[in-house]
């Protein structure tokens, strides 16, 4: 029952999307297992671009089963959105995408509480999307929650929504001075959402289980980054589930015995969206030169994301949490602009040099980078098709990549596009 975990290595944005669609090619079921909306996968297949944020990626190969499951947040409108625009793309999902029954459903409450919480903020603001992700988490941790199998049982739903939304009011009127939200309108969009959705309601782990019995190939798909996990990423600067592997066995309802292998998909170098401290981020026209060739603005939001060079410190501390087994290296192709090419391999934090990653927010904030240098490789890369057509200075940095981790890089990818990927060992065989 082969099972591999993809996870971002850095703070999202590391091209999960494009891998799993190409790891699809020979998986038979690929499962969501965290995050809501505020993640955004884009996946190119002969130039068409599809963004996805809840729908897994997988759902772009035609036998593949797709789940999104109970660790998710779901937001029901932007899943409609979702599959108008596959439909408009004659991508066929009926009776191939399952709903966990447990998957907790975003409330208009939360939005509206997302934004007041980050304007109350002020200068201390997080930089969350708005979307409700924190909220929506809160709630289940703190019992509030309504989940996807309330949500398409009429009465059930009514009778949650009306037990939750004096109190939600009272905080955002009384704690926010904002507009009480009205009862009536929420029940009537949910409960067309619901007729809309009704039909892909499962038991998601039980599907999982019989999928792993029958010795299928399976994917599960991770959002965001491990820095940006609630537990052991840049906290408060994180998003508000756990993002690093051992997340799915929660959010999938798997076992840990199950899992052959982590997959961590890192950039060449390194990227992050909103708030928060980042070691070796460029505020210099090299910076500006890596945004422009890497076209780093985020699939959710659209916000320019600040770059850097890769953090190797940043990267072996992924590496410890995640269990990885294998790296996903993607856009090497950008760096070719390149004439020389930096990878950060220590700090200096207080006057001390460590090459381990501090957990205290004030540490990593004061850290300085101390730099490898490297000769680039000054040319396009994008049509390269095998490890041999790869000039011999990024085969160099690749393998620098490999020595400082003590993990192999598995996969280069050198574009967007689906073809655009050199498979050294395919997990699920070449």
């Amino acid at each position: 029952m082969p099972g591999y975990i993809i996870v971002g290595m850095q703070w999202g944005d590391e091209g999960k999307g494009k891998t799993v669609d190409f790891l699809t090619k020979k998986a038979d079921v690929v499962a969501r297992y965290q995050g809501g909306n505020n993640a955004g996968h884009t996946v190119v297949v002969n130039d068409q671009e599809t963004v996805l944020h809840l729908i897994p990626c997988g759902i772009l190969h035609p036998d593949a089963q797709c789940i999104i499951g109970n660790g998710t947040v779901i937001d029901p409108a932007v899943l409609i959105q979702e599959l108008d625009d596959l439909a408009k793309a004659d991508c066929e999902v009926k009776g191939r995408l399952h709903i966990s029954e447990a998957a907790h459903i975003i409330m208009p409450y939360h939005k509206a509480l997302d934004g007041a919480q980050e304007e109350a903020r002020g200068e201390n603001k997080i930089g969350t999307t708005n979307r409700g992700i924190g909220p929506c988490y809160a709630d289940k941790a703190d019992r509030f929650g309504i989940r996807f199998g309330d949500m398409i049982e009429p009465e059930t739903f009514k009778q949650k929504v009306k037990e939750v939304l004096d109190f939600k009011n009272t905080i955002l009127t009384k704690a926010f001075g904002k507009e009480a939200l009205d009862y009536d309108a929420i029940i009537e969009d949910y409960s067309r959402y619901a007729d809309r959705l009704r039909e892909y309601a499962a038991d998601t782990t039980l599907m999982l289980h019989k999928a792993q019995q029958a010795d299928q190939n399976i994917v599960y798909e991770g959002a965001q980054g491990a820095m940006l996990d609630i537990d052991h990423g840049t906290f408060p600067y994180v998003t508000s589930s756990t993002t690093m592997s051992g997340g799915v066995f929660s959010g999938a309802g798997i076992a840990p015995n199950s899992i052959d292998g982590v997959i961590g998909i890192m950039k060449a170098y390194c990227t992050r969206v909103g708030e928060g401290p980042f070691v070796t981020e460029l505020h210099c026209e090299t910076g500006e030169a890596l945004r422009a060739a890497g076209h780093e603005f985020g699939a959710t939001t659209g916000r320019p994301r600040r770059c850097g060079w890769l953090d190797m410190v940043q990267i072996r501390r992924a590496v410890n949490i995640c269990g990885i087994t294998s790296f996903v290296l993607t856009k090497g192709d950008v760096l070719g602009i390149f004439d020389t090419i930096k990878i950060c391999t220590a700090y200096e934090i207080n006057g001390e040099v460590t090459d381990e990653f501090p957990t205290r927010l004030a540490h990593i904030e004061s850290a300085k980078p101390i730099y490898d240098e490297f000769p680039g490789w000054e040319s396009d890369i994008s049509d390269c098709s095998s490890w041999e057509e790869l000039p011999e200075n990024a085969q160099k940095y690749i393998e620098t990549i490999e020595r400082l981790s003590g993990v192999p890089v598995s996969i280069v990818s050198v574009g967007p596009g689906r073809e655009q990927t050199i498979a050294r060992n395919n997990p699920f065989g070449n």
